[in-house]
């Protein structure tokens, strides 16, 4: 399988993922369960959103600013950048 999809299947096993935590938290809101146990879900579901955002600023980071950009920058600048993005969303 290319490089390629291989990330766009990660992409939206990362996107099912997120929308099971999402269908959790309706179930536990319709049943009235305790509010910590709520909490935890919505930040297993924040954690969800802000991994699959960095995948997304990785993949764009790489491809369009590295790889197949016209004015490509240095690679050490790409990953001091990614790092940054990860750090921030965390």
């Amino acid at each position: 399988m290319p490089p390629m999809n291989r990330e766009k299947m990660k992409l939206l096993q990362r996107v099912k993922k997120v929308r099971g935590q999402l269908d959790a938290v309706e179930r536990s809101l319709d049943s009235e369960e305790d509010c910590g146990d709520q909490l935890m879900l919505l930040a297993a579901v924040r954690g969800g959103v802000n991994s699959l955002m960095a995948e997304v600023l990785e993949t764009h980071i790489r491809f369009h600013l590295v790889d197949g950009a016209k004015e490509q920058i240095a690679p050490e600048l790409a990953e001091d950048l990614i790092d940054l993005v990860r750090a921030y969303l965390k």
